[in-house]
């Protein structure tokens, strides 16, 4: 049964906006009292939160399937719908958030770092928020706007201050065993450790984190074994400890050489030719790897790496080693810049800046229009509605679509597309689209309120004939 779980692909889904609400409202002697309908509520959006009780991407491999709540739609008596509740998802400190191109979107380090995988969609206007003095009802209402959806990938590298590296069955568990409170699976056989161990080790007044990387043979970095799979959780670390095995029973093996093969893989992999390498030089309690210690240790050192001689069992070196890596750990530590508060940088867009696009699609043979308003005002548009589509037609000619299509070339009759290929709305272009359903009038008004009531009415017809035999007494005196 997996327990750890290091890379998985998520499916999230932010939550739909709620559509407004087209309402009138309604009593005794009052049968149309003006607009009422209120908004759609926010969907809700996905949100990724580094916890540090969490340290596995396990729950999300068994379930990649994440949507968040719908906003609620508006209803009459000027009632706004409730909004969709945020979906918050714990993920591991360390842990990187990529799309499926393998684009890195955020690196999520430290308690509480957070990253909006899904912005949920905006609630549409009731009708009573787009009443005005023209508009005064109007017998439409806005549609909510769909959520954002897609897959992201998360990896987990692990946020340790010092690796160790080499074969497996080198003893790189036993060590972290004996010099942390861990407590990892040891056994002697190859491929033993399958997921990284990590470990926190006090030397002096200085506390650091150290992993394992199993799995780590000749071409893991080409995907071989399991190194590919684990070689990610060695690049936040601030020094590499190659373990070697002075006591191995393969013929065909030296520490020497093990050392060269892992380095060719550290290569291969990129990315840490920086980092410090410290060696050490493991089970030197077996007679025979104590003789091969001192042989290859001269070489090993002239080679500029610094040596150590260790072992978990008889727990022999353990303090120096220790404390060299907290002095290395230290120094990276005091050479990294102080993080600094992240500013909040607000860029207003230019006044000129049209925010849309028109350009022409010679395979499909229209005219298709790309921006972030025309592709909302799409979304939120009822086409069933000749007033809500004449109500869009007036916005997009407020916006400048329609001249600029007419620099573009566009004449009547050609077909105009607004949103993406795969999704966009197709129409014929009519230069008095600007004028939008004639016989509606103005939008959004209804008649009936304007129009006087009987009784008033009847005052003026009375007042009119008045006028009118007034005027032709002077003009022509009795009868």
């Amino acid at each position: 049964m997996t327990t750890f779980v290091d890379r998985v692909e998520l499916h999230v889904a932010a939550g739909n906006g709620g559509h407004g609400c087209a309402s009138v409202h309604r009593e005794k002697f009052k049968p149309l009292g003006g607009p009422d309908g209120g908004n759609g509520g926010r969907g809700g959006d996905v949100t990724l939160v580094v916890d540090q009780s969490v340290t596995t991407l396990l729950d999300y491999h068994h379930s990649p399937h994440r949507k968040a709540t719908n906003g609620q739609p508006g209803a009459g008596d000027n009632r706004s719908g409730k909004d969709g509740q945020d979906l918050v998802l714990p993920v591991p400190d360390g842990t990187v958030v990529l799309d499926k191109q393998g684009n890195v979107l955020a690196d999520l380090v430290g308690e509480g770092t957070t990253y909006v995988a899904g912005q949920g969609g905006r609630g549409g206007l009731g009708n009573a928020a787009l009443a005005s003095a023209r508009r005064k009802a109007p017998g439409f209402a806005l549609l909510g706007v769909p959520g954002e959806s897609g897959d992201i990938v998360l990896e987990l590298k692990t946020v340790a201050d010092v690796a160790l590296v080499g074969y497996p069955s080198a003893g790189k568990s036993s060590l972290i065993s004996v010099l942390s409170a861990a407590k990892p699976k040891i056994a002697d056989y190859p491929f033993t450790t399958l997921v990284p161990n990590l470990g926190v080790v006090t030397a002096g007044s200085t506390v650091y984190t150290i992993a394992d990387v199993p799995g780590l043979i000749p071409g893991a970095s080409q995907g071989k074994g399991l190194g590919l799979e684990f070689l990610r959780h060695v690049e936040r670390c601030s020094v590499l400890v190659h373990v070697l095995d002075t006591a191995t029973l393969e013929s065909d093996r030296d520490p020497v050489s093990d050392l060269d093969i892992i380095e060719e893989e550290l290569k291969q992999y990129g990315g840490l030719d920086d980092r410090p390498r410290i060696v050490v030089l493991n089970k030197i309690d077996i007679p025979d790897g104590q003789e091969l210690a001192d042989m290859i240790r001269p070489e090993l050192e002239e080679r500029g790496y610094r040596v150590f001689e260790a072992s978990a069992v008889a727990r022999t070196g353990l303090k120096e080693l220790s404390f060299a890596l907290a002095g290395i750990v230290a120094q990276a530590r005091a050479a990294k810049p102080k993080e600094e508060a992240t500013r909040i940088v607000i860029r207003p867009k230019a006044v000129d800046d049209a925010g849309f696009t028109v350009t022409f699609d010679q395979v499909n043979e229209v005219y298709r229009v790309r921006g972030e308003k025309p592709e909302r005002w799409i979304r939120q548009t009822d086409f069933n509605n000749d007033e809500a589509v004449g109500y869009l037609a007036d916005r997009l000619n407020r916006l400048g679509v329609e001249d600029a299509l007419m620099k573009a070339g566009a004449r009547t009759g050609d077909g105009v597309a607004i949103g993406p290929e795969e999704n966009a709305v197709v129409f014929d272009w009519e230069p008095t689209m600007m004028a939008g359903a004639e016989m509606l009038g103005r939008r959004g008004e209804d008649h009936r309120l304007e129009a006087p009531r009987p009784a008033a009415q009847r005052r003026r017809d009375r007042d009119a004939e008045r006028d009118e035999a007034d005027q032709e007494f002077k003009e022509f005196g009795p009868f």
